[in-house]
């Protein structure tokens, strides 16, 4: 990676809303009906216990990021411990995962339209890119800020939902609806909503701009996880009480609200939770891809004038601008994205366990340093504790295996296929330069 240090702006405060900001998705809002018809009314139960998995499953990220600082996040992490064609294959998996920009973006302008029919969707879309993307232009601070009051409103709006639905649980919530379809059911919703409790992990990408990245990041990861979790059970268990569990099953969250919402304060449900999930979690992925691309462009896997920085801002504005053209042409010529977008799911959580397998590289690939962590273990208990990610990691694969689509399966495919390709023949002219410091 370059060797040019980028500033620490990011407190630990900036670092959780930017966590719980990529959290918290729209898919709240659908992935919890679906769990309901899993499990019924003991879905609360199912969010902690995916809590927990989701914890387990990262703690080898926390032994990463606790031993050194990473420059290029998950990319640097990858190269140092696992190779760089490994490296390679994540990078161009994670160039292909900035379609989701387009998907995300295309969601909000449904949800706008929904409350302002009639105006033109690609302006929208453009509107709400060139916004975001001018943000991070003009520094990672500012759309850190931006992240925080978006947060802020996000949480008043789940706030509302549960303030004004607790009280119309209904009394027989702890004596029927539980676990509905069995103990099969429970286990399948409570590995279906690790989904909606992870993303944490990527909050790593930020470390060249962290203050203290080796303390702060492990923290956060788990902080911000157990925090949006226990909100989720809370939440889902207004969501299953309301209403007769057959009536919410299957259905978004929009379903109860609508019964004990005042229309004004639904629409702000809608605007707050909805639409600003889908902008949290937009800020957030677009900061995320950024780091490791500089410095896959550093070690020479993409053109080395892409990293040219704003030495004023401290931002990769060429970096930027194609990221912003990845998201907002395919919107602009009116291609499908939704089968394309969707074809990293499998991948990336293949990715968990390829950051599982680098962590059992720390007491070879570094030693010193492995040594030196706070969250230093013995070997025995690394291998237990990795080995046990990788198992969650291949049980998570399973089930999406089940229930995704054919062309998403074979989209993902594809794009293994590309990656790999492209690693290896890129390979040669990769030079992998030093990617971490000590704090």
């Amino acid at each position: 990676m370059e060797k040019t240090e980028n500033k620490k702006l990011l407190s630990r405060t900036d670092l959780f809303s930017m966590a719980v900001g990529q959290i918290i998705g729209v898919g709240i809002m659908t992935m919890t009906g679906i769990a309901i018809g899993f499990t019924g009314r003991s879905v609360n139960i199912a969010y902690i216990v995916a809590g927990l998995i989701t914890i387990i499953a990262v703690i080898p990220q926390i032994y990463i990021g606790g031993t050194a600082n990473f420059r290029g996040g998950q990319y640097s992490q990858i190269a140092v411990l696992s190779g760089q064609r490994m490296a390679g294959i994540y990078l161009y998996v994670q160039l292909f995962s900035c379609l989701a920009i387009s998907m995300y973006t295309l969601s909000f302008a449904d949800y706008f339209l929904s409350l302002f029919p009639g105006v033109n969707a690609k302006l929208i879309c453009t509107i709400v890119l060139t916004f975001l993307f001018g943000m991070h232009i003009f520094g990672v601070k500012q759309a850190a800020r931006l992240q925080n009051i978006l947060c802020a409103v996000l949480a008043i709006a789940i706030a509302s939902y549960i303030c004004l639905g607790i009280g119309h649980v209904q009394a027989d919530y702890l004596t029927a609806g539980f676990m509905t379809k069995g103990v099969g059911g429970f286990i399948l919703a409570s590995i279906y909503l690790t989904f909606a409790a992870g993303g944490a992990q990527y909050v790593v990408n930020y470390s060249s701009v962290s203050k203290n990245p080796t303390k702060d990041i492990p923290f956060v990861i788990i902080a911000s996880t157990a925090t949006v979790v226990l909100v989720y059970a809370v939440m889902s268990t207004v969501v299953a009480g309301v209403l007769p569990v057959e009536q919410v099953a299957n259905q978004p969250l929009s379903v109860s609200a609508e019964t004990f919402m005042p229309k004004t304060v639904f629409t702000f449900f809608v605007v707050g939770g909805a639409m600003f999930a889908l902008l949290t979690t937009l800020n957030f992925n677009i900061g995320m891809i950024v780091y490791p691309v500089a410095g896959a462009c550093a070690d020479g896997w993409l053109p080395k004038k892409l990293a040219e920085k704003n030495k004023k801002y401290d931002t990769y504005p060429y970096i930027l601008l194609v990221l912003y053209l990845i998201g907002l042409v395919p919107i602009l010529i009116g291609l499908d994205l939704n089968t394309v977008a969707n074809s990293t799911v499998i991948l990336f959580t293949i990715i968990r366990g390829v950051i599982a397998c680098s962590a059992l590289q720390l007491p070879k690939k570094m030693p010193e340093l492995w040594e030196k962590s706070a969250f230093h273990v013995s070997n025995g208990k690394l291998k237990v504790i990795c080995g046990l990610s990788i198992a969650l990691a291949t049980l998570s694969v399973a089930v999406l295996l089940i229930s995704t689509s054919l062309p998403q399966i074979i989209g993902n495919i594809v794009i293994l296929v590309i990656s790999v390709v492209l690693a290896f023949i890129l390979n040669k002219r990769v030079t992998l330069k030093p990617s971490y410091t000590e704090k």
